[in-house]
C-alpha cells in the first residue's frame, strides 16, 4: 500500500516528466540532466546517478552524471572491462551490489570504488534505448545497503522515462536529419531543374544517377551541388 509520502514523488515524477515531453528534441541531455537530480532527490538512498551507453563492450560512455564519483565508477568498469553496469546493459535487467566491500562478483574492480571513492552500493537498471544500442541508469549511494524495495521500485519507474526521453531523442535527431535531406535535395532538384531546362521528376533521377555513379548518398550529392553553386554559404 501506498503511503502519501510515495504518491507526492509519483506527482511530482508525473510532472516532471510531462515538462520533459515537450523539451526533449530541443535539449535531451538537460532533460536527461534533470531526471538524475530527480531520481537522486528523491529515491531513498542514492547519492549519485549516471547514464551509460554502449555499443558493445568496447564502446561504454558516461552521457549524463550527477556527480564526479558517478562518473569515476563508471570509467573504472571500462578499466576493467567488467561490472554491473556492463551485465546490465548486455545480460541482466536489474545487477544489485549491496556492499562493495565484500563484493565477489568483480573483486578489483569494486576494491578499486572503495579506495577512489565513497561509494558502497548500487542498484543498476537497463535501459532499452535504440536498436542495436545497450544503456544502464545506475544509481550509486555513499553507504552499504542503501537500496531498499521502494528506491529499487523507484529505480524502475526512472529508467523506464530514462528510456523513453533518450528514445524520443533519437527520434528527433533522425526527423531533423531527414527534414534537412528533403530540404537540400529540394535545393539541388531546383538548381539542376534551372540550369538543364528540366522537370522534377527528370531532376531527381538525374541526382539518383549521380549518386549510383559515384556510390554516394542521394543526399551528400546534393549538399556537394548545392555548395558548388552557392561556395559563399560554406
Amino acid at each position: 500500500m501506498s503511503t502519501r509520502g510515495d504518491d507526492d514523488v509519483y506527482t511530482k515524477m508525473a510532472e516532471l516528466v510531462r515538462d520533459m515531453s515537450a523539451r526533449v528534441p530541443d535539449d535531451p541531455a538537460d532533460v536527461l540532466q534533470e531526471l538524475l537530480e530527480s531520481a537522486v532527490a528523491h529515491i531513498p538512498g542514492c547519492a549519485h546517478a549516471s547514464i551509460t551507453t554502449m555499443v558493445g563492450r568496447e564502446e561504454a560512455a558516461t552521457a549524463v552524471t550527477t556527480h564526479e564519483h558517478a562518473r569515476t565508477v563508471d570509467a573504472l568498469q571500462v578499466e576493467h572491462g567488467a561490472g554491473p553496469f556492463m551485465e546490465a546493459a548486455s545480460e541482466s535487467a536489474f545487477v544489485h551490489i549491496a556492499d562493495l566491500e565484500s563484493e565477489g562478483r568483480w573483486p578489483e574492480f569494486a576494491a578499486d570504488v572503495c579506495a577512489r571513492t565513497p561509494v558502497r552500493s548500487m542498484a543498476i537498471f537497463q535501459l532499452y534505448i535504440a536498436r542495436g544500442g545497450l544503456g544502464t541508469l545506475n544509481l550509486y549511494a555513499d553507504k552499504p545497503h542503501a537500496f531498499d524495495e521502494e528506491a529499487r521500485d523507484l529505480g524502475y519507474v526512472y529508467a523506464s522515462h530514462a528510456a523513453v526521453v533518450w528514445g524520443t531523442a533519437r527520434r528527433g535527431e533522425q526527423f531533423r536529419s531527414a527534414l534537412a535531406s528533403r530540404d537540400i535535395i529540394g535545393q539541388a532538384k531546383g538548381m539542376l531543374m534551372e540550369r538543364f531546362d528540366i522537370g522534377a521528376v527528370q531532376a531527381f533521377e538525374l541526382l539518383r544517377r549521380l549518386s549510383q555513379d559515384s556510390n554516394e548518398r542521394l543526399a551528400d550529392i546534393a549538399a556537394k551541388l548545392v555548395r558548388q553553386d552557392h561556395p559563399a554559404d560554406t
